[in-house]
């Protein structure tokens, strides 16, 4: 599983995926906080009315499109020149091969998570926000990475059998509508996209009772085991497809 992994991050080298994990957080603070300052009297929260307008185009658009292009990127050398015939033909299982994309998209996620965090917290201070730095933010974003690894399992499944860069990214974009649909159907557990709304407090900052933090991991890992399993499945074929 480690000589997985290892060989996974030489594959990103000389990629531009640093400049994307960096650009699409900026990019999306930059226009939260362009909102916040324009509807500042209107905003009273504080840090929470900041988080509502970042939140917002970060949690609901551009991580999740942010956690397609990894898993993209990371299938992306395996599609060129049938090399997927090869890496099956390693002495490793299926599982660990998977696993290991897995592994690389989340700490690559991980990454943005933190890079966002980090920034959110400076955008407040540059914007003068009274009061302590709320501690909940810090547990919407891990919630968030969490929502990340059941969305990244779907991902890897669809990168893995589809040649096209572009259309597991728009099949993204086109579930990030399905899950707001379904949130405010109240559904929102049941779908993963859903839950990456539900994880990082993007629409509601309301705190999740301890049942329905309890429910929210339960289901994460309910669908990262099964997303997983499907994925697996998937690559297995990869070699004769």
């Amino acid at each position: 599983m480690l000589r997985s992994v290892a060989a996974e991050w030489p594959k990103l080298r000389r990629s531009r995926m640093g400049l994307v994990l960096v650009s699409l957080p900026v990019v999306s603070l930059m226009i939260g906080c362009a909102n916040f300052v324009m509807n500042r009297e209107a905003l009273e929260g504080g840090w929470y009315s900041l988080w509502t307008q970042v939140s917002l185009f970060y949690g609901e658009f551009f991580l999740p499109i942010l956690i397609a292009i990894c898993c993209a990127f990371v299938c992306r050398l395996e599609h060129a020149n049938r090399n997927w015939n090869l890496l099956l033909a390693a002495p490793v299982s299926t599982a660990s091969l998977f696993m290991a994309k897995l592994a690389v998209v989340g700490v690559l996620i991980a990454g943005a998570q933190a890079l966002f965090l980090l920034m959110y917290w400076a955008a407040g201070q540059m914007l003068s926000m009274t009061g302590d730095f709320p501690l909940d933010i810090v547990m919407w974003t891990f919630r968030g990475w969490v929502a990340s690894l059941s969305i990244a399992a779907l991902q890897l499944g669809l990168s893995i059998r589809i040649r096209s860069f572009a259309t597991p990214i728009g099949i993204s974009l086109c579930a990030v509508f399905a899950g707001l649909g379904l949130y405010v159907l109240k559904l929102g557990l049941l779908f993963p996209y859903s839950l990456l709304t539900i994880g990082m407090g993007v629409l509601t900052q309301r705190g999740l009772t301890p049942a329905e933090n309890l429910l929210f991991f339960l289901m994460n890992l309910l669908y990262l085991l099964l997303l997983s399993a499907w994925s697996i499945r998937r690559m297995k074929y990869c070699a004769a497809a």
